[in-house]
């Protein structure tokens, strides 16, 4: 009943994971997100972490009322692929290659797991909104079985985003790396601009 709980560095991650683990970073956002998509503090979780990070882990997630982790993946993911277990892992692209992709697949579903406030600041012409705090809510418009593109600013959301939608099953994933932010540097179309501010 643990939730596997992988605080890597999302590149790592993305390469390989325990299969049905969920990713929330160290190096990001980590406490506002535990607690946005795990809720739960009494849940119980299991750390998978490079050495080093097991502490770091263990009290940042004290720190926001997470006392209930059971353990930790012992020897890292390393020990777990050393032993012949299996490992799952997040095709991910850069946007050069989403652009090929809409040149040639002008309807391919991409979805934007940003806050709705910088959707509407610019996005991508055509993709849809599936903001990562409430993801849960819009499974049933993602496609089922054809292949779509996740993005959010800079790569992090996009990949816990990712995660989820694995641990549930949703394999027809590919990630852009490096997020809008990469995607604003290729020639994808892109809405104009509208300041936040004035949202």
């Amino acid at each position: 009943g643990a939730v596997m709980l992988d605080v890597r560095h999302q590149k790592e991650f993305a390469k390989r994971h325990v299969p049905r683990s969920i990713f929330i970073g160290l190096n990001g956002s980590f406490a506002p997100w535990v607690g946005a998509l795990i809720k739960d503090v009494a849940q119980p979780i299991l750390l998978i972490a490079e050495e080093d990070e097991l502490e770091e882990g263990v009290t940042r997630l004290s720190r926001v009322g997470f006392d209930n982790v059971v353990g930790y993946l012992e020897g890292g993911l390393n020990n777990w692929v050393a032993s012949g277990r299996q490992t799952d892992h997040v095709d991910s692209v850069p946007p050069t290659d989403l652009e090929k992709v809409l040149a040639n697949h002008p309807n391919t579903f991409v979805a934007d797991v940003r806050k709705e406030s910088e959707y509407l600041s610019e996005h991508i012409n055509g993709a849809e909104n599936v903001p990562l705090s409430t993801l849960n809510k819009h499974l049933d418009k993602l496609p089922e079985e054809e292949t779509f593109y996740v993005h959010c600013a800079g790569g992090y959301r996009s990949m816990i985003a990712s995660s989820i939608l694995k641990s549930r099953g949703v394999h027809n994933i590919v990630d852009v790396a490096g997020g809008f932010k990469a995607i604003k540097e290729s020639s994808i179309p892109v809405s104009d601009f509208v300041c936040p501010t004035t949202l």
